[in-house]
């Protein structure tokens, strides 16, 4: 491949990784305005999912998978519970140690924000694309997985 044929390979790929965080972005924001997230900071946001994910954490744990200090971590967690997001409950092995866990109500917030968000897209997709376009959407879809998955 020559010099010049490799220089716009990779000036396409540029513009094309611009456009796609671009509209990649853009629809972030659209469906976490359609769950109502509200004022959760990226930090927040990161801690709960985490909880989901990953079960009952400690905040030194939590602390050290998010590469937060314990004092920052510790502020995080106190406004999650403060907004009934997460509580705590001594740790089963070691009563020294509290677990934090995501709440009842804070699941169930959660699971309606998704149907929210999955609502709108389904809508949205239905509703602006045709069935050929939304075939180009599901290898669109195929092709950005493979970007991300190991």
């Amino acid at each position: 491949m020559s010099v010049k044929s490799d220089s716009k390979r990779t000036a396409r790929a540029s513009a094309l990784a611009q456009d796609l965080r671009a509209v990649v972005g853009k629809l972030k924001r659209r469906l976490r305005d359609q769950a109502h997230i509200g004022d959760l900071t990226p930090s927040q946001v990161s801690v709960l999912l985490r909880l989901e994910k990953d079960g009952a954490a400690t905040a030194s744990s939590l602390a050290r998978a998010e590469g937060m200090r314990p004092q920052s971590m510790a502020s995080v967690i106190a406004a999650l519970e403060s907004a009934g997001f997460v509580r705590g409950a001594p740790d089963p092995t070691d009563g020294r140690q509290t677990l934090l866990s995501l709440t009842d109500a804070f699941r169930k917030w959660i699971e309606t924000g998704r149907a929210a968000r999955q609502d709108w897209l389904t809508r949205s997709l239905q509703a602006r694309l045709s069935p050929e376009e939304m075939g180009d959407v599901a290898r669109a879809v195929e092709l950005l997985r493979r970007l991300v998955d190991d």
